[in-house]
């Protein structure tokens, strides 16, 4: 049976996603490098059992067919014809995710291993909103200007290379920022929104790789740093200096 690619020309035209309830939902952003989104989402079905769903959006117009052809009851493929930011196109599938947790992984993370199993396990546990598998403390020594990586355990950050929230608690707190049309510091926006509404996170160690991040690597070098600064200053304007939201210090 074959499924349909779902395209529109905007993202506010997006309705329903899917009719079906899962367990959990995955969430991948693709900006041109598609055959990057074949391997993850080949490597998520190869690790994960058939209560977890795949949500993809592509921006733009690159050559889909190969893509299309994973489409399946659990797998939904979207394309925005005239262009979707990161922050809007995350938001959206985590509005219409059918799940309790909702995944936010790049296409660049490879499963190699039962993720999800762990990470829902974790927040079953309701000790966490959201756990990841990369992140760390902001370092307020330096300004809040960097984040170090302290190794697992509860964290200020998770990285969207892979973290799994709680949906609701991603609703309640804003999401992602709207004005975040490049992924850069997104993550680190949106995990300190959790945690501003007293939200706990916690990094751990899971079965995952990253292959080559064209999303860093092989965008314009202007866009990307240009985009990444704004992103950044706005996450020094509100949030700098409160350090009562932050995690314990390790």
């Amino acid at each position: 049976m074959a499924y349909p690619l779902k395209i529109y020309k905007r993202i506010g035209d997006l309705r329903k996603i899917s009719d079906k309830d899962f367990r959990a939902t995955i969430v991948i952003y693709v900006d041109n490098f598609v055959a990057d989104a074949i391997t993850c989402i080949n490597a998520i079905k190869a690790n994960t059992a058939e209560d977890v769903a795949i949500y993809v959006i592509i921006t733009g117009t690159p050559e889909l067919e190969a893509v299309a052809e994973l489409i399946d009851t659990r797998t939904f493929i979207t394309q925005i014809t005239e262009g979707v930011g990161y922050g809007d196109a995350i938001n959206a599938m985590i509005k219409f995710a059918n799940s309790k947790f909702v995944a936010v992984m790049d296409p660049s993370s490879i499963f190699e291993g039962d993720v999800m199993g762990p990470a829902l396990t974790e927040l079953d546990k309701e000790e966490y909103c959201a756990v990841g598998w990369r992140g760390g403390l902001m370092n307020t020594e330096d300004g809040w200007r960097s984040v170090d990586d302290k190794g697992a355990g509860e964290v200020d950050v998770l990285f969207s290379y892979f973290l799994v929230v709680n949906r609701q608690d991603a609703i309640a707190c804003g999401g992602f920022n709207a004005r975040a049309i490049y992924y850069r510091n997104a993550d680190i926006e949106f995990s300190l929104r959790l945690r501003h509404a007293q939200g706990r996170l916690l990094q751990m160690d899971l079965p995952l790789r990253q292959d080559r991040h064209h999303g860093y690597y092989d965008t314009d070098e202007v866009f990307r740093d240009e985009q990444s600064r704004k992103t950044y200053d706005r996450i020094l304007d509100r949030f700098r200096g409160k350090d009562e939201i932050l995690a314990p210090r390790r």
